[in-house]
């Protein structure tokens, strides 16, 4: 029997201004309000206030939260500030990956670890598993909160005229807790699109006096609601991985090219050490298949899990693929063969329906935004 999708605090908003609405693991949320393209190319240029209730917050308090999470993380969480925030991954013993994470410390002995919607539970119950042992807890802190983002380079100027915190002095990645439009909140400058931003965490009950504040405040700025297709529009452009895509339990952080997250060096023991070393050595003598990104040279537009191809052999797949407002082509990210993975690298292409496309290779990202 199936079960009816989640909604987050903002739900009737939401629908009374005529967003598309979408399951999405689980929860239904808005895909557009009106053009795609308009609401990517608000990011871009001016400002967009997304809700992001459906992420999965859990809080982790105690003496040793911070051993704790340092064992059933490969990231060194004992060596990130209070008010600040690292992006790192859960692994399985194997060294795939679970999900990637963004954790913020809290406090002197509290943390909070927002996982990906669809993995929210699976990562909720491996850290409960892990926890055995430590003078910590782990607690489920979903309901606890909605999650609104205010993304784009006009979002310093919307936000001060809604707070009075330190907004100059909140470095990228880092959180401190203030009052935003009245409303308590933890506002953290973090984001998935490649923009300048804020992400807003605070109590479900006041959700819709916040979203309203933000949209009285960014009347002046254009700022416009958006939804979740040009957020995934966004982050391709910005080369940022998406779990089930570019990040799967089948792949290790190195497999993905992000092994700079796995901390070797740090105390102790943690989940998948020994797979994840084994899998760094084989990254350095016979490199994987690598992420790259794809540009069209004509309009068809690659998707999911379809073929690049060279010299008439599969070389790659497609992990992520649309069109790009920001370029005005087609793009997509693929792992491919190392020996097709220089930028530059000539005749190779898509299969698109049994038609071989040619596509540039690039390195990512595709767009980086100015300073």
């Amino acid at each position: 029997m199936s079960t009816a999708p989640r909604l987050t605090a903002l739900d009737t908003l939401h629908r009374s201004l005529g967003a598309t609405m979408t399951d999405f693991a689980g929860w239904d949320m808005p895909l557009r309000y009106a053009s795609e393209r308009d609401e990517h190319n608000a990011v871009r240029t001016r400002a967009g206030l997304f809700d992001l209730s459906h992420m999965g917050e859990i809080t982790v308090t105690g003496p040793e939260a911070a051993a704790f999470l340092s064992y059933a993380l490969v990231g060194n969480i004992a060596t990130v500030g209070n008010g600040r925030a690292r992006y790192t991954m859960i692994v399985q013993e194997d060294g795939g990956i679970v999900d990637d994470l963004i954790v913020y410390r809290l406090g002197e002995s509290e943390y909070m670890v927002v996982a990906n919607a669809g993995n929210a539970q699976i990562v909720l119950d491996a850290l409960t598993e892990r926890v055995s042992g430590f003078d910590a807890e782990v607690r489920d802190d979903r309901d606890a909160y909605a999650l609104l983002a205010v993304q784009g380079p006009e979002s310093p100027a919307i936000m001060k005229a809604v707070t009075d915190a330190d907004l100059d002095g909140l470095k990228y990645y880092a959180g401190l807790p203030g009052t935003v439009a009245g409303v308590p909140a933890l506002i953290a400058r973090t984001g998935y699109t490649g923009e300048d931003g804020f992400e807003l965490f605070v109590a479900p009950e006041h959700a819709e006096q916040l979203w309203r504040a933000l949209t009285d405040a960014g009347q002046a700025h254009r700022l416009i609601p958006c939804g979740l297709s040009c957020r995934d529009t966004l982050r391709l452009e910005a080369g940022m991985p998406l779990y089930g895509h570019e990040l799967t339990t089948a792949l290790t952080p190195f497999d993905a090219g992000l092994g700079r997250v796995v901390k070797f060096e740090k105390e102790g023991d943690f989940v998948g050490r020994e797979a994840l070393q084994a899998a760094a050595e084989r990254a350095e003598t016979a490199p994987p298949r690598k992420l790259v990104g794809l540009i069209a040279e004509g309009r068809r537009v690659p998707r999911a899990g379809f073929p690049v191809v060279a010299d008439g052999k599969v070389i790659g797949e497609v992990t992520s693929g649309a069109p790009s407002p920001t370029l005005g082509k087609p793009i997509a990210m693929a792992y491919v063969d190392a020996a097709f993975a220089a930028p530059g690298t000539e005749g190779v292409g898509v299969d698109i329906r049994g038609t071989h496309e040619p596509y540039e290779v690039v390195a990512l990202p595709f767009y980086k935004r100015q300073k």
